[in-house]
């Protein structure tokens, strides 16, 4: 890969892998960090002949990686210490879809890690279930349940949530 067919992968992907570290770790700023080390490992890597497909999937692994050495050594001792998931909204959004966003942020907030990882990959980067294995380190055959279990605690609390929201009105 040369300087400019990097550059175009740069391009491609520096903006998915920021948001998946940015929603999974709920920190924008340890999202610029790992990712300007994800690219740097990746370049060390000289894995660069193996197709763009198989290049962005060791990109997510690095950056996967990178997040749990992160965690590793900055454990929270509680849930209240994790930060909450960052929020971006467009100009003259509808206070409903905001709302929206907000009750999917905190049940996405109330969740694991991996959780969070696994339903990140699967929707917003659209990573199928042998992809996400190969990010993540998990068996594939694993990674459908999980994903379906991890649907339904986000459906749960997202039911509490409106629940809760109904009650008050």
């Amino acid at each position: 890969m040369n300087h400019e067919e990097f550059a175009g992968f740069y391009q491609r992907t520096a903006r998915p892998v920021w948001s998946y570290l940015a929603h999974v770790s709920g920190n924008p700023a340890l999202a610029d960090d790992l990712l300007q080390e994800s690219y740097l490992r990746f370049l060390c890597a000289a894995r660069l002949s193996d197709g763009e497909g198989a290049c962005r999937r060791y990109l997510f692994r690095i950056a996967t990686n990178l997040l749990r050495d992160h965690w590793r050594r900055h454990a929270p001792s509680s849930l209240e210490d994790l930060p909450e998931a960052a929020l971006g909204t467009e100009q003259g959004s509808d206070i409903a879809r905001i709302e929206s966003q907000k009750m999917l942020a905190r049940g996405f907030h109330r969740m694991s890690s991996r959780e969070r990882q696994l339903l990140w990959l699967a929707y917003a980067e659209g990573a199928t279930h042998a992809e996400i294995a190969e990010i993540t380190g998990l068996r594939a055959a694993g990674i459908r349940i999980l994903l379906y279990r991890a649907r339904r605690k986000l459906a749960r609390f997202l039911k509490q949530r409106s629940s809760a929201c109904e009650k008050r009105s």
